[in-house]
């Protein structure tokens, strides 16, 4: 069975596992008053495929991965409850709920299957961008983003978060400071590591939680993991009545498409001085 994102507890600034099987999340991996959505819903995908693994002796790639957040994420003790709804010759579909202190904070479901043959089509190319090396070193604010420390992130556009442009994306070469692999789980995490498209256009922060994430993954993640820069852009479709819809895309460094995201965001007020949301 491969590495997973729950066996490098020491690598992840102290989250680690208890005896039960539950964790508990540093605030290395902090986004605003929580834990980052991206990182809890790779835990969340780590859970289930242990569990379908177990059940069937093998590390079935995973095609779709949809997460609903219900509560912020916090260091204290955070248990999955796994149930594999459907365990086929080719497809497996399981559901998870991750809980704190006996209250739902995750639910969240994915579809696993196993290769196949069909028909093989790009029909989203990665952008042409210069390379990483040409590309300067953005660091996020540590109040907003702990989680960034984790990360080089160089932007690969004029496009900056809070700068104030026209157009609401951001696009980024991006890697783990630690030389992680590429893999389902990481690919979550940076699918939800840049700020909100909707900052792009912004000049001053507000607090955009997700509500929802769904990942879709390529076959590109199918075999060996893959090292380095992966290629992430990240746009706001639309926003309206205090709600945005994101769109994320994940490309390796050679330009193969690895993953594809859609989030739902709550857009709120930035709190005032002296207030605490």
């Amino acid at each position: 069975m491969p590495g997973s994102i729950t066996d490098r507890a020491a690598a992840d600034g102290g989250t680690r596992a208890a005896d039960d099987g539950a964790l508990r999340i540093d605030r290395s991996w902090w986004s605003w008053n929580g834990a980052q959505g991206g990182y809890v819903a790779a835990l969340a995908l780590t859970a289930m495929r242990r569990d379908l693994a177990a059940q069937s002796g093998e590390w079935t790639p995973v095609r779709t991965l949809g997460a609903h957040f219900l509560a912020p994420v916090d260091e204290r003790p955070l248990r999955f409850a796994v149930t594999t709804l459907r365990e086929g010759r080719r497809t497996s579909m399981s559901s998870v709920t991750a809980v704190q202190d006996g209250a739902p904070a995750l639910t969240g479901s994915a579809v696993f299957a196993r290769r196949g043959t069909g028909p093989a089509y790009i029909g989203l190319p990665a952008p042409a961008v210069p390379g990483p090396d040409a590309c300067p070193v953005l660091t996020l604010p540590h109040a907003l983003a702990a989680f960034a420390e984790h990360l080089e992130i160089r932007p690969a556009t004029d496009a900056r978060p809070l700068g104030g442009g026209e157009r609401a994306e951001l696009l980024a070469w991006m890697r783990f400071t630690d030389g992680r692999n590429l893999d389902a789980e990481t690919v979550v995490i940076l699918a939800d590591a840049l700020p909100p498209g909707l900052f792009a256009v912004r000049t001053a922060p507000c607090p955009v939680p997700t509500a929802e994430l769904t990942v879709h993954f390529t076959d590109a993640l199918d075999g060996a993991p893959l090292r380095g820069w992966a290629l992430v852009r990240i746009r706001t479709e639309h926003a309206g009545a205090g709600w945005a819809i994101d769109d994320s895309a994940v490309w390796s460094a050679d330009g193969r498409l690895l993953a594809l995201a859609r989030q739902a965001r709550a857009v709120q007020d930035a709190p005032r001085a002296g207030h605490h949301a």
